[in-house]
């Protein structure tokens, strides 16, 4: 693919034109969910970036790094699915798949198996990398909101982007957590009401 301009003007008037060359207003469902994901890859942009400027261990830096690099170009197959309607798919295009959700199962184990169990919920917040992978992880969520949206009047889209999304938010926040430890930033767990230190005893029923 090769970009020669940036500006097209085609959206001066809120529209935007498909892969197909269809053109659909910037705020319909289509636009909405594929614009979500493109979000979602530049939050794990700012991720990536902070995590190979982090002074954590190398091996640490270089694992991280190396699972954001294959989600972003995984996410640009995602993006380029949801921008062509099925009528203009063509014959050997790249759609996210079985294969792909099972390598995020992969990784979602094995660093799982890293971490102490959960005692409770954990607060987004404590260093740059996990924090940003946590914010990361609610935008995933909502490109799912959005393309389940779109899958409601469009069935014909299918469920591999779906499947995928679903999977990444649970990696992200398992990957959150991991770059956490690994890193050296500090995590938050959620203090129930009546358990922070000063809380007065809970109020009877």
């Amino acid at each position: 693919m090769r970009i020669t301009r940036v500006y097209t003007r085609t959206g001066d008037k809120g529209s935007t034109r498909l892969v197909g060359g269809q053109e659909l207003a910037k705020n319909a469902p289509r636009i909405e969910a594929y614009g979500t994901v493109d979000e979602l890859n530049a939050v794990l942009g700012v991720a990536r970036t902070f995590c190979e400027q982090s002074p954590g261990p190398a091996e640490a830096v270089a694992e991280v790094s190396k699972i954001l690099k294959a989600v972003q170009n995984d996410l640009f197959s995602v993006g380029a699915d949801l921008a062509t309607q099925p009528a203009d798919r063509w014959e050997g295009m790249y759609r996210v798949g079985e294969a792909d959700v099972a390598r995020l199962e992969s990784w979602c184990d094995r660093l799982n198996g890293d971490l102490p169990p959960l005692e409770e919920f954990v607060i987004p917040g404590g260093g740059p990398v996990g924090a940003f992978l946590h914010q990361a992880r609610t935008v995933c969520r909502r490109s799912e909101r959005r393309l389940v949206a779109l899958m409601e009047i469009e069935s014909e889209v299918g469920d591999g982007c779906l499947v995928y999304l679903n999977r990444l938010s649970d990696l992200l926040f398992v990957l959150s957590r991991w770059a956490a430890k690994a890193l050296g930033e500090p995590e938050y767990q959620w203090e129930q009401p009546g358990s922070r230190p000063g809380d007065s005893a809970k109020p009877e029923a």
